[in-house]
C-alpha cells in the first residue's frame, strides 16, 4: 500500500510540473515566462544564442540601426513591450495602449505607425521572441542554400496575439550549431488574411550582448517558390545594450504635440 501511495503521489507531482510549461503575464510589472520546456529544437536554438532564461532576466533593450546619414534609435521595455523609436525627423512610440507619432520638424511621417512601431523589434529579438505566449510550433520545410540544408520551424500565433496574429514565420537553423540563419515571414497587417508568399531574411552576422547573441546584420533576399535569390537590402544594427533594470517609463509617454495613431 505504501508503494502504491508513493507512486500515485509521484504521478500527481509529475503531471502538475508538466502543466507549468509556458505561462506569460503581460503587464507593466511582469512579463515572465515561467518554464524551460519547449520543443527540443527550439530549446537548442535558444541555448545556441545564450539561453531563454538569460533573455527573460532582461527588462530593457536599446539598439541602433545605421541609416545613411543618422542612427535610428530603438528603446524597448521587454516586459511591457512599450517602445519608442527616434528617427531623424520623427518620434514613434507605444505607451502600452496608444501608438503615437511626433514630427520633430516640418517633415511629415508617411508610414503606418501601428505597422512600424514594433516591426524591427520582432526581427531583432529573434529567436527569443518566439518564446512568447500564444505561439505554436510545427515542423516547417527545409531550406537548401548552396548545397546546405537548413531545417525549418513554422511559427504561428493564436487569435488575438499582437497586431497581426495571422503572421507566420519559418525559422531556419544551422543543423550543426543550432544557430538561427534564415527567417521567412509573411506580412498580413494590411489584409488581415493569411498570406501565401513569404519574404526572406538572412541573419548573416551576430554580436554578443550581455552574453546573448543578437543580430548585427540582416540581409533581405529575393525568395520565390522556395528558391533563394539575390540580396535586395541590408540593415546593420549597432550600439546594442541589454539591461536587467526597467527603462524609465516616462520615455514611452505620448510626447507633447504627438498624434495618436488610429
Amino acid at each position: 500500500m505504501k508503494e502504491t501511495a508513493f507512486l500515485v503521489l509521484a504521478l500527481i507531482f509529475f503531471n502538475s510540473c508538466k502543466k507549468e510549461v509556458k505561462q506569460d503575464t503581460y503587464s507593466e510589472d511582469n512579463l515572465d515566462v515561467t518554464t524551460t520546456i519547449y520543443p527540443d529544437n527550439i530549446s537548442k536554438i535558444f541555448d545556441a544564442h545564450g539561453g531563454i532564461d538569460e533573455w527573460n532576466d532582461m527588462k530593457g533593450i536599446n539598439y541602433g540601426i545605421q541609416r545613411e546619414d543618422y542612427v535610428e534609435k530603438h528603446n524597448v521595455n521587454l516586459k511591457s513591450r512599450k517602445s519608442v523609436i527616434e528617427y531623424k525627423h520623427h518620434l514613434l512610440g507605444f505607451d502600452g495602449e496608444n501608438v503615437w507619432v511626433k514630427n520633430l520638424d516640418t517633415t511629415t511621417y508617411k508610414g503606418n505607425p501601428r505597422f512600424y512601431y514594433n516591426l524591427y523589434f520582432y526581427f531583432y529579438a529573434m529567436p527569443f521572441i518566439i518564446g512568447d505566449n500564444g505561439i505554436t510550433y510545427e515542423e516547417g520545410p527545409t531550406l537548401e542554400v548552396d548545397g546546405k540544408e537548413y531545417p525549418g520551424i513554422l511559427i504561428s500565433y493564436e487569435a488575438g496575439i499582437g497586431e497581426s496574429p495571422e503572421d507566420q514565420y519559418i525559422l531556419y537553423y544551422d543543423p550543426d550549431t543550432y544557430k538561427m540563419t534564415w527567417l521567412a515571414y509573411t506580412v498580413t497587417f494590411f489584409t488581415k488574411e493569411k498570406a501565401k508568399k513569404f519574404k526572406l531574411i538572412k541573419y548573416s552576422e551576430w554580436a554578443t550582448v550581455n552574453g546573448l547573441q543578437l543580430p548585427s546584420k540582416m540581409q533581405w533576399h529575393q525568395f520565390d517558390d522556395g528558391e533563394v535569390g539575390e540580396m535586395s537590402n541590408e540593415v546593420n544594427f549597432i550600439n546594442a545594450y541589454l539591461s536587467k533594470e526597467s527603462p524609465d517609463d516616462t520615455l514611452f509617454n505620448v510626447a507633447e504635440g504627438a498624434i495618436i495613431a488610429e
